[in-house]
């Protein structure tokens, strides 16, 4: 699943331009073509269609994992789950297998949301922060203290990993830079939350800040079929190099399963506080 970074450099590309294709901010939106209806969790195809037509990107960003249309005067939502791309493409060519939704825009370009395994979902709303209410705070933004994250742990016994990928806890967060946030603060994706003292809980901000940042400064990871365009996988520390050496310690990195989740760690680096 494309995670914040990901998600943050697809808004870059398509506000200022990238990924191969021109920016679309300013451009209007003259039709939509809604390829399979489930993509669109509201309004009703008929309503999105007749409203969405007429409408100029002001602007394009991000919360959490949602990508935000700033239209005028709607906002167009779209959160790509498990295997969901944007692509632009001239208008001209033909829906790709797996497109299922379609904004023909100004200029003869289209934008085509690309989703194999159809987890993906667009809302056109005219209030988007009655969707994105229930989300956690933005861990790249100043109000998201070390302060504040230590506050945060104390109130809950959940365990590390599941809190992390928790989006009402934290959004943006998923499985790879979880596990790397985890492993860059030394801490164990079992450890209870209100187990970390105000020292490791300050650790843990930055690690989750330092992985990130990388993330997006690397354009984030290409590791399936789903995104492609970063190298971050080029770096990772332990997702995915079960039996590979740490980094760090040199101990061979470990998988387990935590929450249905496949997580990674050096045992070394990374041991479970005593009584926990």
């Amino acid at each position: 699943m494309p995670e914040l970074p990901e998600v943050e450099t697809i808004a870059r590309a398509l506000r200022l331009g990238g990924r191969g294709a021109p920016a679309l901010v300013g451009r209007r939106i003259q039709s939509a073509d809604l390829l399979w209806a489930r993509t669109l969790a509201e309004p009703s195809p008929a309503e999105f269609s007749a409203r969405i037509a007429g409408q100029t990107i002001r602007d394009i960003g991000r919360r959490g994992k949602f990508l935000l249309f700033q239209l005028e005067p709607d906002t167009l939502l779209i959160h790509l789950r498990m295997s969901g791309d944007l692509l632009v493409e001239p208008q001209a060519t033909p829906p790709a297998k797996h497109d299922r939704l379609i904004l023909n825009l100004a200029g003869e370009l289209r934008l085509a949301f690309n989703d194999a395994r159809k987890f993906g979902r667009a809302w056109l709303a005219a209030d988007p922060q009655r969707i994105l209410s229930g989300l956690g705070p933005e861990p790249l933004e100043a109000d998201f203290t070390a302060e504040e994250l230590f506050r945060r742990l104390q109130c809950t016994r959940r365990q590390l990993k599941p809190l992390l990928l928790d989006q009402t806890f934290i959004a943006g967060m998923g499985n790879i830079y979880t596990d790397e946030a985890l492993h860059m603060a030394g801490l164990h994706p079992l450890q209870a939350a209100d187990s970390l003292n105000a020292t490791q809980a300050a650790r843990l901000w930055e690690s989750i800040r330092a992985v990130l940042l990388d993330g997006i400064q690397r354009q984030g990871a290409s590791i399936d079929w789903v995104y492609r365009g970063g190298d971050f996988q080029n770096y990772f520390r332990v997702y995915q190099r079960t039996g590979l050496p740490c980094p760090v310690c040199g101990t061979p990195v470990e998988r387990t399963v935590v929450g249905q989740r496949g997580t990674h760690f050096c045992p070394l680096c990374q041991p479970l506080m005593e009584g926990e």
